[in-house]
């Protein structure tokens, strides 16, 4: 049985899922914007215009990479609005997380 590369594997640090959420970020077209430099805390909805176009790509991703179901009431700035707030909200979905 092959692995795909990016295949999750649980217990990934939440330095690691942080820079596949960067990763995802970065190379898609919903996210991306002339000059648009995102730090880990900035706020996605202030710093850029996203939309539901944004939720909806980013519960998609968190669900195929890293095997994680979002429900409704888990789609809140809280846990989607920064790529901090992401990583952490996988990390803590995530049975044996590291540091």
């Amino acid at each position: 049985m092959m692995i795909n590369d990016s295949e999750f594997v649980p217990g990934v640090s939440e330095s690691g899922i942080l820079a596949r959420v960067r990763g995802f970020v970065q190379e898609n077209p919903v996210y991306r914007e002339r000059g648009f430099v995102l730090a880990e805390d900035d706020r996605f909805f202030e710093k850029a215009a996203l939309d539901s176009r944004y939720v909806a790509a980013m519960v998609s991703f968190i669900e195929d990479e890293f095997g994680v179901l979002v429900s409704s009431c888990e789609v809140t700035e809280e846990n989607l609005g920064s790529l901090r707030a992401v990583a952490r909200f996988v990390a803590s979905k995530q049975p044996f997380a590291v540091g």
